[in-house]
């Protein structure tokens, strides 16, 4: 097994993610009418109808993303005779991707996926005021580099990375004073762009310890089992498989780094020639040919790329 799937984290939203794929297969539409219902409320009629404001609340993005990706693999499982388990070396995913991971793995049921991803989004935006923190996109500068970048602006408040996505591009993230100084000195060391990010919370750093602590009760309170394939993890960028320690490394990714360089890396060194990414957007497939040298990604998400996906893993498997 030479492929991997991948699932997409926040960003990656879009109004009207998934409803091809629930129109043309039951199936799909079987996943989105699951989440509905885990939520007690109609997640569906936002994810494709809108407005986009409302999507990409936090609260909402998060577990309509994971929506998008298991109707996906649900369709990918029932109408191309695909197997996770037979199929892929690894899963792996973008920050809440890992928990679309998990959920296609069969580690986390869906209903409890979306409950999970519900409570993370609004804890997340709760952790911190509106207005305190910050992240900013560092282009063009190596991870080490970056990382200096965030230490030398923190001067004694929170500045850390909080994505290393790979090819060039680190997300910093911390107190909005410390990422505003982080900007002007990568400018200043070289970077290609530094800017910041419209999002509304600083995600992946320390000051996101309150939500940490609000999924640690909640994911304490859920059953997870060993996942039909390894879980490569967002904090070690290396494989998984125990429930205990993939709930402990699900608290440590709130406040952690995801070293997805590293986690593609990894797989690419494992072997992975294909990664298919499960779900809405492109963004992870872009990454790969920057990260992985011959790797391919395949970006799967609509009725027209379920064919490509059972020709990439065709030409994983002969690889």
């Amino acid at each position: 097994m030479t492929a991997a799937f991948t699932f997409p984290g926040q960003g990656s939203q879009a109004v009207g993610m998934g409803k091809a794929l629930a129109d043309a297969f039951p199936v799909a539409k079987a996943v989105f009418d699951e989440v509905d219902s885990a939520l007690g409320e109609k997640l569906t009629a936002i994810i494709w109808e809108g407005p986009a404001e409302t999507l990409q609340l936090t609260q909402n993005a998060q577990p309509a993303l994971m929506a998008v990706s298991l109707a996906t693999m649900r369709v990918l499982e029932i109408e191309a005779g695909i197997s996770l388990a037979n199929d892929a070396a690894f899963v792996a995913g973008h920050s809440l991707g890992e928990y679309s991971a998990l959920a296609a793995a069969g580690s986390l049921s869906v209903s409890d996926a979306a409950r999970l991803l519900r409570t993370r989004g609004q804890a997340m935006q709760k952790a911190v005021p509106v207005g305190v923190g910050a992240m900013a996109a560092l282009l063009g500068l190596e991870y080490d580099a970056a990382v200096a970048v965030a230490k030398e602006a923190a001067q004694g408040q929170v500045c850390q990375a909080a994505n290393d996505n790979g090819g060039g591009q680190v997300v910093v993230s911390g107190d909005k004073a410390a990422v505003d100084r982080a900007v002007e000195i990568a400018k200043a060391k070289g970077a290609k762009r530094a800017m910041l990010l419209p999002v509304s919370a600083p995600f992946h750093c320390s000051l996101m310890q309150p939500a940490a602590d609000v999924m640690a009760d909640a994911l304490a309170k859920v059953t997870i089992i060993k996942p039909a394939a390894p879980l490569v993890s967002n904090v070690l960028a290396s494989a998984i498989t125990d429930p205990d320690e993939i709930r402990r490394r699900l608290i440590e990714q709130v406040t952690g780094t995801v070293r997805w360089r590293e986690s593609v890396a990894y797989m690419a060194g494992q072997g992975v020639t294909r990664f298919l990414e499960i779900g809405a957007g492109k963004v992870l497939s872009g990454l790969v040919k920057r990260i992985a040298d011959g790797a391919v990604g395949v970006a799967v998400g609509s009725p027209n790329d379920i064919a490509a996906a059972k020709d990439a893993l065709v030409a994983a498997q002969s690889a």
